[in-house]
């Protein structure tokens, strides 16, 4: 383990939870609801997940029974303001079905899979890729992996603690070798992140106020 980037992850952690305080994530009302917003949040950001989870709340839908019963056509409608909506509708049913096939709807009988083997299931399903699957285990099954996403590896990549052309895996071992193995952390660190990402780590950084300068040596990018 390497201890120098152990403490740096600590320390971001750390400066990130002072400055920014706790994020409340995932900002969902059920399990299901997290699950549903995990896929919609594929290529889009949050303000538009919500909209579209507002359409399928407002008629009545945001459950396993009426997602499983609706046309895919009207779902496609419902969750327009999430972009790419036929190929989301398509994937939400993709995923009703393996949930009503694997688990005949029950998020109980889902969360007493063991988690590498949900984790494979999940992968299995057409539209679900690791980051969309490690969002359903941590923040709908409580299971502790951690989620790396763009920001993250735009964020750790500027200040050298990974690489850029390091896959997903390949940082995902990086956090969860060098974090406590901690769901709570790992949840809470991710929402930190992006809030990190949208504040001032955005494509065209704006440093001057980066709660992160000067902490282990960082400094203003170039």
């Amino acid at each position: 383990m390497n201890w120098n980037k152990r403490k740096a992850l600590n320390q971001i952690y750390k400066r990130l939870f002072d400055v920014y305080g706790k994020q409340k994530w995932w900002p969902a009302k059920t399990k299901f609801e997290v699950i549903v917003g995990a896929i919609l949040t594929q290529n889009t950001n949050w303000v538009n997940v919500e909209k579209a989870l507002d359409n399928i709340r407002a008629e009545g839908l945001l459950r396993f029974k009426a997602l499983d019963s609706i046309a895919i056509e009207k779902l496609a409608l419902l969750i327009k303001p999430a972009g790419y909506y036929n190929i989301k509708a398509k994937r939400l049913k993709n995923f009703i079905g393996f949930f009503s096939s694997e688990y005949q709807g029950s998020l109980k009988k889902m969360g007493s899979e063991k988690p590498d083997i949900l984790r494979e299931k999940l992968l299995r399903v057409n539209g679900i890729g690791p980051e969309t699957a490690d969002s359903i285990l941590l923040y709908a099954i409580d299971v502790p992996i951690f989620v790396v996403d763009a920001y993250t590896k735009r964020i750790f990549s500027r200040h050298g603690l990974v690489k850029q052309e390091d896959d997903y895996y390949v940082i995902q071992k990086f956090f969860m070798d060098n974090l406590e193995r901690n769901g709570k952390v790992f949840n809470e660190y991710h929402a930190l992140i992006v809030k990190l990402a949208k504040e001032h780590c955005r494509v065209k950084p704006q440093c001057e106020k980066c709660p992160l300068i000067g902490l282990n040596g960082f400094e203003k990018l170039n």
